[in-house]
């Protein structure tokens, strides 16, 4: 069981490496890109502690030179800057959403179960809007309003869009994962 943990949030992680780097320029700092979804199915795939560390290997690999952030860039000065906030927030995002999910809807049924994803999810995101926002605005010497103005109201469409992705895949992601392990049970019953 641990090495199958193992593996999934390496893949979380690899997951995040390909899907972060594709990015739009926004009007700010901030660019817009596929990261927080990523993030999103790093936390609530494997949990959440498995879903930040598989957020922090993302941010190692990236600190250390390889082009895995927003806009295929890498490098430690990524993770002081501005923007530095939002990148590592990744982690507690993952976290809140990962913990949030498995505690309260992941033995849930329907609907239930959906909402549940959906509204662990949208803490998730408030979290990294929070832990974000508030290292731009120390980083840049902007004011919250303005902050908020540039780094999270542009955001909200295109993350709800990322939400309801999210709860629509994990499901399904869910069921390979548990099909991938099933043979081997099977086998040790045999």
């Amino acid at each position: 069981m641990k090495t199958r943990k193992l593996v999934l949030c390496a893949v979380c992680a690899a997951i995040t490496c390909v899907l972060a780097p594709i990015a739009v320029p926004a009007a700010g700092l901030v660019p817009v890109s596929l990261a927080t979804f990523a993030v999103l199915l790093a936390g609530l795939l494997p949990g959440g502690r498995l879903g930040a560390v598989s957020q922090g290997i993302y941010l190692l690999i990236g600190a250390v030179g390889v082009p895995v952030f927003a806009g295929y860039t890498a490098g430690a000065g990524r993770l002081i800057g501005p923007t530095g906030g939002y990148l590592i927030g990744y982690i507690p995002m993952a976290f809140v959403a990962g913990a949030l999910y498995h505690r309260f809807g992941r033995a849930k049924k329907g609907a239930v179960r959906f909402a549940v994803m959906a509204a662990a999810a949208a803490a998730g995101t408030i979290v990294l809007y929070l832990f974000g926002t508030a290292w731009y605005c120390i980083v840049t010497g902007i004011g919250v309003i303005p902050a908020m103005a540039a780094c999270v109201l542009p955001f909200l469409p295109g993350d709800a869009i990322k939400i309801a992705a999210a709860v629509l895949i994990v499901p399904q992601l869910e069921r390979a994962v548990g099909k991938i392990a099933e043979p081997k049970r099977e086998k040790e019953k045999a």
